[in-house]
């Protein structure tokens, strides 16, 4: 499956990816999707970095997501939907695979900007499938992108069926 930087994603969609990066920065904390060993889902909570055109992870020592990720790179990424009910900017989702960061320079340079606290696993996120879902109106319109292909967007209204199935 292809996958995508998020500086390619920005050159792609620059709009797009300025609506996502937004959304992501009104609030510190998001939700992490990963795989445990058996396959269920693990939804767990963490900090997203956008940063030297990547999105970034880090994570506590042998934690539990970062184990999950270790062992299977997929993943999804969604924003903190914040504490009122309007989702003000929609909700936007990122998913791709975690692929870890062991390159000391590559580290030392995120350590120098984020100071975070030590030791961590630092991840970085391949892109494989990013999605916006906001109200306009009376309509749920839902934006997707994905690698080699064009931004698709569907709008569902109250008089749509595909809207009451």
């Amino acid at each position: 499956m292809k996958t995508s930087s998020w500086a390619e994603f920005e050159v792609a969609e620059p709009a797009l990816a300025k609506t996502v990066q937004a959304r992501f920065q009104q609030f510190k904390h998001h939700v992490l999707a990963t795989l445990r060993a058996d396959g269920s889902p693990r939804v767990t909570g963490l900090e997203v970095d956008f940063r030297f055109g990547e999105i970034w992870l880090g994570m506590m020592p042998s934690s539990r997501k970062a184990l999950d990720l270790r062992r299977d790179p997929r993943c999804s990424l969604q924003a903190n939907p914040g504490p009122d009910t309007d989702m003000a900017g929609g909700d936007v989702r990122l998913s791709g695979r975690a692929v870890e960061v062991t390159d000391p320079e590559a580290i030392a340079r995120f350590v120098e900007a984020v100071k975070p606290p030590e030791p961590f696993h630092l991840f970085r996120v391949e892109l494989t499938e990013v999605v916006r879902t906001h109200v306009d109106g009376m309509a749920l319109v839902v934006t997707a992108w994905h690698p080699d292909r064009p931004v698709t967007t569907t709008r569902r209204g109250s008089g749509d069926p595909a809207a009451a199935s």
